[in-house]
């Protein structure tokens, strides 16, 4: 699953209708090039790809006194509903990339807050089941990997700690969710950095590596 197709869809559903060099301003702005390894050429890709894979759908922009011509991406329907899969998935699974997570945090406000707790939840659970499959087995061999099982029951333990802590948040009331009053200002990803500063990286064991691949 890709970070970038996340993203994407996700800045062009926040910004509504844009074209091109606005989306790709928007994600920058968040730091997607630093956490998710995001840059324009793979943004530009998923634009195309997502509009041919109908979840986007552009508009070409004849050249007037506004400026030259150019194409405007907006989501459809099907692109709404793949949206908030990759959302629910990111937030919810715990075997995937680690960026996955950070894209969802992202947009964890598109979500009422009763359902991101719930996702959270469904998480937690992944986390904790996952401590307890690989627990049992440690101290069970005289070899180096102890250390990599080690690492992984490590990174289930404060996984698991750092989402009691944003479910705890979320149930006191921490940002403005999309069930809630459309009059305060929005909540993107800029306005995650807290949690994505002091997210872990739970799914050591069976993530690939790092960086976004293509939509």
């Amino acid at each position: 699953m890709s970070a970038t197709r996340l993203l994407v869809l996700g800045g062009v559903r926040s910004l509504g209708r844009a074209h091109g060099y606005q989306i790709r301003g928007e994600l920058l702005s968040w730091g997607t090039d630093e956490w998710a390894n995001v840059n324009p050429g793979s943004i530009y890709h998923a634009l195309k790809q997502l509009t041919k894979d109908g979840l986007l759908r552009a508009h070409d922009v004849e050249e007037s006194d506004a400026g030259p011509p150019r194409t405007d991406y907006e989501l459809t329907q099907k692109g709404d509903a793949e949206f908030f899969r990759l959302l629910t998935e990111a937030l919810s699974k715990v075997d995937q990339r680690q960026d996955m997570l950070w894209a969802g945090l992202g947009f964890l406000s598109e979500l009422p807050r009763a359902k991101a707790i719930d996702l959270l939840r469904q998480r937690l659970g992944e986390l904790e089941d996952w401590r307890a499959s690989v627990a049992p087995h440690l101290g069970a061999w005289d070899h180096s990997l102890q250390e990599l099982l080690g690492l992984w029951v490590h990174s289930a333990e404060t996984g698991a700690e750092w989402t009691r802590g944003l479910i705890a948040r979320l149930e006191g009331g921490a940002y403005v969710m999309a069930d809630e009053d459309d009059q305060m200002p929005a909540r993107h990803a800029a306005a995650c950095v807290h949690d994505m500063a002091s997210a872990p990286v739970p799914s050591t064991a069976t993530s690939g590596a790092s960086g976004a691949s293509g939509a």
